[in-house]
C-alpha cells in the first residue's frame, strides 16, 4: 500500500486550527450531569473462562440515559495479585467490535493490571461480538454509526458512546480492588478516539494509549480517507447536499483533535503512515492538539493494523513507567 497522505516531515508540522464550538464544554458538562442522575448500578458476576492466570467478571452498569452497558473485568488470578490495589486499564473497542468472548482480550490482566473491556453500544457484529444494544433511535442515516443523529449534538450517536465510556472509567476507578489513582484508558482505532475523549471528559485519567485513533480531524478525514468508516459521512453528504455545515458543526463536538486540547494525562500515540482507514494526518492532528505530555510511535510501512504486537510491547513498558508500577 503506497503512502497517500503527507510525508512524515510535513505530518510533524501538520497542526490544523480546528474550530471548537463556543459551548463545547457547557455541552459536555450538561451531558455528563444528565448521566449522573442515574446511579452507576454496577454489578460484577464471576464467570468461568477456562483461564487459570486471569479471573473474569461479567460487568453491567448504567450508561447514557440509564441504559445497560456490558463489559468484562479481567483481574490477575488472586494468587498472583496479592493484597495491594491494582493499577488498571479501561479498553475501548474498534469500530463495530464488542467486548468479545470473555477470554479474547486479556493482555493487560496478564501483565498484572485490572482490565475493563467495554462494549460500544449497538456495535459488536463485525470483527468481534458485543452484548450492548442502543435503545435510542435516530433520523435517517447512512448505514453504519457515523451519521446517526448527526444533525444535532444532542442526538448524535457518539454523545451516548462517550458518556458510556466515561461511566465505564468511573466503574473501574471505584472498584474495590483497583487503585483509583492509577487508571489508564486505551483503544485501537475507534477505541483510541474514545480513549482520547475520555481523557478530556473524565476526571482522574492517569495515562492514555490511543492506537491509530479514529474520530479525529473529521473535516480532513472525510475528504481524504480511502473508504469506510469515514466514507459514511461522504455518502450522507452526497445525498444531503444542503447539510454540510450542519454536519461538520455537530462532529466538532466529538472530534478527538478538539476534545484532546483539554487533556492533561501523559499519552502514547501510534500512527501508521500507510493507513487508509485513519489517515496519518488526522492522527497527527490529534497528537499535536493534545494538551498533556505526549509521545508517538510511527510505523512507516503499516496500514490500519499499526504496530500490533510491537506497539503492545512499547505500551507495556511505557505504561509501567507512567503509572509508577514495578514488576508489571
Amino acid at each position: 500500500m503506497p503512502h497517500t497522505d503527507l510525508p512524515l516531515e510535513e505530518l510533524r508540522r501538520y497542526h490544523p486550527q480546528l474550530p471548537a464550538p463556543d459551548d463545547l464544554w457547557d455541552f459536555w458538562d450538561a451531558t455528563l450531569a444528565e448521566a449522573a442522575e442515574f446511579p452507576l448500578d454496577a454489578s460484577c458476576t464471576p464467570v468461568d473462562t477456562g483461564l487459570v492466570a486471569v479471573e473474569t467478571q461479567d460487568v453491567s452498569f448504567a450508561g447514557s440515559g440509564g441504559s445497560e452497558v456490558r463489559a468484562w473485568l479481567h483481574l490477575p488470578a488472586r494468587a498472583l495479585r496479592g493484597e495491594r490495589p491494582l493499577p488498571a486499564v479501561v479498553q475501548y473497542q474498534g469500530y463495530n467490535g464488542g467486548r468479545g468472548l470473555p477470554h479474547e482480550h486479556v493482555l493487560w490482566a496478564s501483565a498484572g493490571f485490572a482490565q475493563l473491556v467495554v462494549d460500544t453500544r449497538g456495535q459488536g457484529s463485525g470483527w468481534t461480538v458485543g452484548d450492548t444494544g442502543d435503545p435510542v433511535g435516530s433520523a435517517a442515516a447512512q448505514p453504519g454509526f457515523l451519521t446517526r443523529g448527526v444533525l444535532s449534538p444532542q442526538d448524535y450517536y457518539y454523545r451516548r458512546v462517550h458518556t458510556d465510556a466515561v461511566r465505564a472509567f468511573e466503574v473501574l476507578r471505584t472498584h474495590p480492588e483497583v487503585d483509583g489513582d492509577r487508571v489508564a484508558v486505551t483503544g485501537i482505532s475507534q477505541g483510541g478516539g474514545i480513549a482520547l475523549a475520555v481523557s478530556a471528559l473524565a476526571g482522574g485519567v492517569r495515562a492514555v494509549l490511543p492506537d491509530v485513533p479514529f474520530l479525529c480531524d473529521f473535516p480532513r478525514a472525510a475528504r481524504i480517507a480511502a473508504g469506510d468508516p469515514y466514507a459514511e459521512i461522504v455518502r450522507y453528504l452526497k445525498a444531503h447536499r444542503d447539510r454540510v455545515d450542519r454536519v461538520f458543526e455537530t462532529l466538532s463536538y466529538f472530534d478527538a483533535a478538539v476534545l484532546g486540547r483539554r487533556s492533561a494525562a501523559p499519552a502514547l500515540f501510534s500512527v501508521a503512515l500507510m493507513d487508509e482507514v485513519c489517515p496519518p494526518s488526522t492522527v497527527f492532528a490529534a497528537y499535536h492538539a493534545y494538551g498533556g505530555p505526549k509521545e508517538i510511535e510511527v510505523y512507516p510501512f503499516n496500514d490500519h493494523e499499526g504496530g500490533q504486537a510491537h506497539q503492545q510491547r512499547a505500551q507495556l513498558r511505557w505504561l509501567r513507567s507512567a503509572l509508577g508500577v514495578e514488576g508489571v
